[in-house]
């Protein structure tokens, strides 16, 4: 008797998933990057290697086109 009922168990389990066929399901994306990232500023003291430099480049000019970042202006000494 258990193993009737649980061997039952087994092949419904399976069959529930094809419950939605025919019916149009549409994924919604809500990129909430641009809310909790930043450009990544640096200093004229900052000692980088060219790997490093290429990846805050590109994460500053993805930044500028998926969220609107703007350049920063470049700060001159008086």
């Amino acid at each position: 008797m258990l193993k009737t009922k649980l061997l039952a168990c087994l092949l419904v389990i399976p069959l529930s998933g094809c419950s939605g066929i025919g019916r149009e399901t549409k994924a919604v994306v809500i990129d909430s990057g641009c809310y909790w990232t930043k450009p990544i500023r640096i200093s004229r003291a900052d000692i980088l290697t060219e790997a490093t430099a290429e990846q805050i480049l590109a994460h500053n000019e993805t930044g500028a086109k998926r969220c609107g970042w703007e350049r920063a202006a470049p700060k001159t000494t008086p």
